[in-house]
């Protein structure tokens, strides 16, 4: 369980349809407690609906966000450490989130990836240099964050990835 930072600017754009946007909107026009509060709401469905997509399987899945901090908590049992790291991953690199509360849990304990936040200029291979002393080891690391990685070469600045141990 930690709290993990993300650039808020950088990432999927979730919020800017559906049941999301519409929240947005009204809390936009009238900034009560119950539009704000029905946007956190929206919000974490959303986020909620892109872990779903990307396969990514959580029993007892709960996604909260709080837009005042840019927060998501996200709690549940997921099967692995990849699984998990993945869908901190999804709730983080969402544009509009700036940290993520991992408050899920494990079945199968196994050692952890590190993050690494993607600077301009990066490619796969120079972080698989950087990491593994080999550039071409950059399959691993696209490997390791499918599928929210379509194309190695589709990597952004401001981008949390993770880095499996060697």
């Amino acid at each position: 369980m930690s709290l993990i930072s993300f650039i808020k600017e950088a990432g999927e754009k979730l919020f800017g349809k559906g049941e999301a946007k519409a929240a947005q909107e009204a809390a936009a026009k009238e900034a009560s407690a119950q539009n704000l509060e029905r946007l956190n709401h929206a919000a974490g469905d959303a986020i909620a609906t892109y872990i779903n997509a990307m396969g990514l399987k959580v029993d007892g899945l709960d996604v909260g966000f709080d837009g005042t901090s840019g927060t998501v908590t996200v709690a549940g049992v997921a099967a692995d450490q990849t699984t998990k790291e993945k869908v901190v991953l999804c709730c983080g690199n969402v544009e509009s989130v700036a940290a993520v509360n991992d408050m899920l849990t494990v079945a199968t304990p196994a050692d952890e990836s590190k993050y690494y936040a993607v600077v301009k200029g990066d490619t796969l291979s120079k972080i698989a240099k950087e990491y593994y002393g080999n550039a071409n080891k950059y399959p691993v690391i696209f490997e390791a964050n499918k599928p929210m990685l379509t194309h190695p070469d589709k990597i952004y600045p401001g981008q949390l990835l993770r880095i499996p141990p060697a």
